[in-house]
């Protein structure tokens, strides 16, 4: 059966407001190397949120969000030999204006290298846990202009480094995105995973070494940080980003060695000041998690996905179900996000 031309969609109509659901929204249509899904799960994270209250991702309205995409092919772009109709897919929408390929609405189109088949043995509820949490560690960890220029490990850099020898630490490792910088990190066999908070057996169930009490101040932290790593410290991911642990992170780099510090796209400049006795100097690189910002390293990522979810290497993530493509299903959570409430991330079925 074709695609109708119109779907029903939500949409963001004025920032700061709730979204509404309108029933007139075109179906988009796909081109060359790129497939029409019909939507089964939009997945929500924090930065909806933020679309929702600033406008973060949404330069024109109205705008559709989520950024996390599962459905099954409804029809096919120009070419397109990689999937066929009816194939479960997973997807990582562009962060674009055109709002074509996220996942509040009906039918969203996917560009075929940024995401992939669904294996048999995982849901679409799984497989949505990964696009927007997994893409941001893997740029923070693996590209070398965006993040710590440590090399993927399916790329020729990785035959020469020193893997077993480097130690990462992750801030923020308790969040989605920490959650998956740890699997990704063990799944390059880097010797030492360090994470700041979290819960011990859950993060060392996904391959970290070591997780670390938040609490008791910045200063008792770094002490921990140091029992683990001394002075040796040069590859830092900040997981969350807040101004308070982006100060941690530059301060438990060496003072030896020249370090590198990657943290999500910041709301907020690094402020440095209080950062002293780093004598061979420090790196903060800004993480813009887009597949298509990133293709040589994201889309060979992805078609190693199915694999790496089969074998186990990649494990998805808690979440929770809401039925129903409705207003109130979505600004529940966003409301939650803003509100600073403690949200678990969260898929609309549609």
């Amino acid at each position: 059966m074709a695609p109708p031309a119109t779907q029903k969609a939500l949409i963001i109509t004025e920032v700061g407001k709730p979204l509404g659901l309108v029933t007139d929204w075109l179906v988009p249509q796909p081109g060359p190397d790129q497939v029409l899904l019909k939507v089964t799960v939009a997945g929500l994270n924090p930065h909806d949120g933020k679309t929702r209250e600033w406008g973060l991702f949404a330069p024109n309205l109205p705008a559709v969000i989520a950024n996390d995409v599962t459905g099954t092919v409804a029809a096919l772009g120009p070419g397109v030999t990689k999937y066929q109709i009816g194939d479960r897919v997973v997807s990582q929408p562009e962060f674009r204006e055109t709002y074509a390929q996220n996942g509040l609405q009906e039918y969203a189109v996917n560009d075929i290298s940024a995401g992939c088949k669904i294996p048999d043995s995982i849901t679409d509820d799984e497989a949505a846990s990964l696009p927007t949490n997994i893409i941001a560690p893997l740029v923070g960890l693996f590209s070398t202009e965006h993040g710590l220029g440590i090399p993927a490990p399916w790329t020729e850099g990785a035959k020469s480094f020193d893997y077993k020898n480097t130690a990462l630490l992750i801030i923020g490792g308790g969040s989605n995105c920490g959650k998956f910088a740890v699997q990704l990190a063990k799944l390059a066999n880097i010797g030492t995973i360090i994470s700041v908070g979290g819960f011990d057996e859950e993060l060392k169930g996904f391959g970290a070494t070591h997780v670390l009490d938040r609490h008791g101040g910045e200063e008792a932290v770094l002490e921990r940080i140091r029992k683990v790593v001394a002075d040796d410290l040069i590859y830092v991911f900040d997981a969350i980003n807040p101004p308070e642990t982006l100060v941690l992170g530059m301060k438990a780099l060496s003072s030896t060695k020249k370090g590198k510090l990657a943290r999500l796209l910041p709301t907020h400049p690094a402020d440095k000041s209080t950062v002293l006795g780093k004598k061979a100097g420090f790196e903060v690189v800004d993480v813009y998690g887009s597949s298509q910002a990133q293709p040589d390293l994201a889309y060979p990522f992805w078609e190693r996905v199915p694999e790496y979810l089969t074998s186990g290497k990649l494990k998805p993530l808690n979440f929770v179900v809401k039925n129903g493509l409705t207003a109130d299903n979505v600004n529940m959570v966003l409301d939650g996000y803003r509100d600073g409430a403690r949200v678990t991330k969260t898929h609309i079925h549609l």
